[in-house]
């Protein structure tokens, strides 16, 4: 039996049972609860962080089957570097595209200009945990954070990339004995489905997750919020709709599928994920229909989980847009070698957020404090509206991995095309 067998194809469902409508209902019931009674909605929050908890307890286990089973079926172990190198590839390209878009459209457009903001007139309590936070965000730590203590503290931690590199490791150990490895091997594939079907049981809970989130987002901060400074997140939310356009479009056209028929795919995830402000809530099932899709399992298991900590477009397009839109507010001019300077390290800070909560803020801070003489108090000025700018960030990072995937499993020849056709179209 296979495991997306239970999966029921959304034409059979009745409107009112499709994941997507039911997040929709759950996010709008959420801002009108929000909007009209703030304190009350606050306390909702327990909602959302328990769905997003039980989703984060189920990714270590998907990770883990998916990528050892899928190299215990490789009878070519090169391929793990191979598909490994390639996908490196794509990301950093990719991820640097965004931070040089971010740049331009920030001096093009110059969202912070005419704010006249004084630095020395902001509170820094607002974001002293933040700043505190960038001490220990260093490239280094994150390097050696990969290796966990003890083979199995990897699958009962957060960290996806601990997770990764032991189920790498462990698949090759069962690539490298298969007969006597073969009672091992039949057990991760009989556990496989289990493991699905508590996804699939958890997914269920989405729209009630959604709906504490949003209760919360919106009673806790405001809609308000966002008229302050409206001008930086439109031309954020702008340009992230271009970059999934019109880069990700032109590659998935070179690549021969369409970015439309994919998001609209992939839609319960992208409300999902909308309404949670978290990417990591719907990776299990992003996984499992990217399989679908006629991707390998083994491009899968290898591209998505190094993806959500090294294809974050939208953190990427977030990092440079904000640095200077705070530099523009506080009237400090950046040279071009300095807007250089916070590119590069932009490029090597943001690999090092995953698993960090408030990522993209403590990304931007440590990026930000590298500049001498830079304002890294002026980041107060975006924290009101951050929570409204990660649901942006997360849903182009999840677009980002969508696409990445495809285009890695056709590159190294892993990509049904014809089942790809099929199920897009």
């Amino acid at each position: 039996m296979d495991i997306h067998s239970a999966e029921i194809t959304s034409q059979k469902k009745p409107w009112y049972r499709l994941l997507y409508v039911q997040v929709i209902i759950a996010i709008v019931i959420g801002v009108v609860l929000g909007h009209n009674w703030p304190e009350q909605s606050q306390s909702l929050k327990l909602l959302g962080d328990g769905f997003i908890a039980l989703v984060k307890m189920i990714i270590a286990p998907v990770i883990f089957i998916t990528v050892s089973t899928g190299l215990a079926s490789m009878n070519n172990l090169n391929t793990v570097g191979r598909v490994t190198g390639k996908a490196m590839l794509y990301f950093i390209t990719f991820s640097t595209l965004a931070l040089v878009i971010g740049m331009v459209v920030a001096n093009l457009i110059k969202p912070g200009s005419g704010m006249n903001i004084d630095p020395t007139s902001i509170d820094p309590k607002s974001i002293k945990d933040y700043l505190s936070a960038t001490k220990e965000h260093t490239l280094t730590n994150f390097i050696l954070d990969i290796i966990p203590t003890s083979l199995l503290s990897s699958l009962t931690g957060d960290r996806i990339l601990q997770v990764l590199f032991v189920a790498i490791i462990f698949g090759i150990g069962l690539s490298m004995t298969q007969e006597k490895s073969k009672p091992v091997i039949d057990f991760l594939h009989a556990l496989a489905h289990p493991i699905f079907k508590i996804v699939e049981i958890i997914m269920k809970l989405a729209p009630i997750g959604a709906f504490g989130a949003m209760a919360f987002t919106v009673g806790k901060y405001g809609l308000a919020v966002l008229w302050n400074l409206i001008g930086l997140v439109g031309t954020f939310y702008v340009t992230a709709i271009l970059f999934i356009v019109v880069i990700l479009g032109l590659v998935a056209a070179y690549n021969k599928f369409n970015i439309f028929k994919l998001l609209r795919y992939i839609k319960d995830e992208l409300f999902l994920v909308l309404a949670t402000s978290s990417s990591e809530s719907a990776l299990p099932n992003l996984m499992r229909k990217l399989e679908k899709l006629g991707c390998s399992k083994q491009v899968v298991g290898l591209v998505v989980p190094t993806g959500y900590s090294f294809n974050l477009d939208g953190t990427n397009i977030y990092m440079t847009l904000a640095a200077l839109f705070i530099a523009q507010a506080c009237n400090f001019p950046l040279s071009l070698n300095q807007q250089i300077l916070i590119l590069l390290i932009a490029m090597l800070s943001s690999k090092g957020s995953a698993g960090v909560t408030g990522a993209g803020f403590i990304t931007l801070a440590a990026t930000l404090a590298v500049v001498k003489g830079f304002p890294v108090q002026g980041i107060a000025l975006i924290l009101g509206i951050d929570k409204f700018m990660s649901e942006c960030r997360a849903l182009t990072n999840f677009i980002g991995n969508a696409v990445a995937t495809i285009v890695v499993a056709r590159w190294d020849k892993q990509l049904d095309e014809s089942v790809l056709k099929k199920e897009l179209g």
